[in-house]
């Protein structure tokens, strides 16, 4: 705009002088002007046109120059996804072990300034937060403290749930601070008791790109519900879109936050996720093997699931490049006729000819389900997790599970006139 207006600028100046020109020798004077005749006038004028052409033609060249000049120093860069800061959120308590966490995620930050950490404390724990503070001394990493660690009033049924009302409580003040007060554009959370893999940043910073530009993605999940010793393969590089909100170190983006942030729950916020009026029918990606693992036996939850589930869940243990590698398969685009095609195509048997080990020669299998209870039964004989969040069981994507069971892939999928989740299924 700023160009073709100089231009402009240009073009009505020379128009002007010349509309003068030949007002002041013809229009006034149709014969002669001061003895000269209108052919000899007519001949000089043609001469001061070339003059001021050849002037107007510099001019315009300057203002070529100037504008180039201008578009240089005042247009911004294009901001690339791959350099954008994301912070990671620690979220923590009265752990005085969440120096466990704090070491592992400064042990492989590649970038301090791409990845800076920010650790926010709610309890007043006065133990934990002396330990955090030696790392804002040592490795400069930002302590926080959520100003209101009060006793929220609950009448008694909900009085026992009092911990999972200040973690929403903390969680909202957090992100709030990161995407308000910081003005970041992006966030990975982790709590106190996560163990992270070494390619844990790595992870993350080539799903971001991924994530920004898919309007289907909401988050990025480090973690596998059936990420068990036993239930994965061991392809590292394996990422897999999935419409259950995972969770345990992920990453959204502010324009998410925006969203669900003013409208977020008094408690229970994980599950409250998972709700299809906040999920609206995005995706998250997930991994194959878990980049992060927890050691938090007891929190909030009192310990639920840990020592049946929880503690065997396997952590990558290599280091995947996946910032060289291309991800763009994870768009909805290419990856749902892919994975669709993938599922079709698989054998389908029965859950005990598949326990039974007599297919084992083919490299998948797929173990169809219609109901609530014909799914719980088949998950519990292979030792997936069993239950529903708003209908959607752990991991699926399109109502298909996937995992490990002896060593060989199974889909465990829903009938081919499948129309989508039931909430009731919970």
């Amino acid at each position: 705009m700023r160009r073709k207006h100089l231009v402009g600028v240009g073009v009505v100046i020379f128009l002007t002088w010349n509309l003068l020109m030949y007002y002041m020798l013809v229009s006034k004077n149709p014969g002669k002007i001061g003895g000269v005749s209108v052919k000899d006038q007519l001949r000089n004028l043609q001469g001061d046109i070339e003059r001021q052409l050849s002037h107007n033609s510099e001019l315009l060249q300057q203002l070529q120059k100037l504008d180039e000049e201008i578009r240089r120093t005042t247009t911004p860069r294009p901001i690339r996804a791959e350099d954008t800061i994301i912070p990671i959120l620690l979220i923590a308590c009265d752990r005085t072990t969440v120096s466990r966490s704090l070491d592992l995620l400064i042990k492989y930050n590649p970038n301090k300034k791409r990845f800076p950490i920010i650790v926010s404390q709610d309890c007043g724990h006065k133990p934990t937060a002396d330990v955090i503070q030696r790392y804002v001394g040592e490795y400069g990493i930002q302590h926080i403290k959520h100003p209101n660690t009060s006793e929220i009033p609950l009448p008694w049924p909900q009085k026992k749930f009092q911990g999972y009302y200040k973690l929403s409580r903390h969680y909202k003040w957090a992100l709030n601070q990161v995407f308000h007060t910081f003005n970041y554009s992006a966030v990975i959370i982790v709590e106190d008791d996560l163990d992270i893999s070494p390619d844990f940043y790595e992870y993350f910073s080539a799903t971001f790109p991924v994530l920004h530009q898919d309007p289907s993605l909401w988050c990025v999940s480090a973690w596998n519900d059936n990420g068990k010793v036993g239930m994965v393969s061991e392809e590292a590089d394996l990422l897999y879109r999935t419409d259950f909100f995972p969770g345990l170190g992920w990453m959204m983006e502010r324009s998410m936050w925006i969203e669900i942030g003013p409208k977020w729950p008094e408690a229970f916020w994980d599950d409250w996720m998972r709700h299809p009026d906040q999920r609206k029918g995005r995706a998250c990606i997930r991994p194959e093997i878990c980049r992060t693992s927890t050691f938090g036996k007891k929190g909030v939850s009192k310990g639920l699931f840990y020592e049946k589930h929880l503690k065997f869940i396997k952590l990558n243990d290599k280091f995947v490049p996946f910032t060289k590698t291309d991800l763009s398969y994870l768009s909805k685009e290419k990856y749902d006729p892919y994975f669709a095609k993938l599922v079709d195509n698989t054998p389908e048997v029965s859950v005990a000819e598949a326990m039974s080990g007599r297919r084992s020669n083919m490299k998948a299998l797929k173990i169809l389900y219609s109901t609530k209870e014909e799914f719980k039964s088949t998950a519990k004989k292979l030792g997936i997790m069993d239950d529903f969040k708003a209908g959607v069981p752990r991991v699926a994507y399109k109502g298909v599970v996937s995992f490990m069971y002896k060593g060989q892939r199974i889909y465990l999928t829903p009938p081919p006139n499948w129309t989508g989740y039931d909430v009731k299924w919970s």
